[in-house]
């Protein structure tokens, strides 16, 4: 049996932002927004110490790899058409996980 474990990381930037605080209140909702609406686990990566740039990713795991790569793109659709930043590199794969050594073994 197998699971399918969908993974994205993006490069946001926003050199218009001048302060970190301002880019938080830009990168922080949309997290949380992508968050309520897609079954994902969000995180910031990287650059949080940097004003203009940061390093998003999500994940999810599911036993239908059809499901999983349609929510990986959808959500990663939402992401892009955020307007408080431009995302400008991406990269994303979807992965098989045997589940079989966690199968009880059948005696025939």
């Amino acid at each position: 049996m197998k699971a399918y474990l969908g993974l994205y990381t993006a490069r946001l930037e926003m050199p218009w932002v001048k302060s970190l605080k301002e880019k938080r209140a830009l990168v922080k909702p949309a997290i949380e927004r992508l968050r309520s609406r897609f079954p994902v686990s969000a995180a910031r990566l990287a650059g949080q110490d940097d004003h203009d740039w940061e390093v998003v990713g999500f994940s999810l795991i599911g036993y239908d790899g059809v499901w999983v790569e349609t929510i990986l793109r959808e959500a990663a659709d939402f992401i892009a058409a955020q307007a408080e930043y431009e995302v400008v590199e991406v990269n994303w794969s979807i992965e098989e996980v045997s589940l079989d050594e966690l199968l009880p073994q059948r005696i025939s």
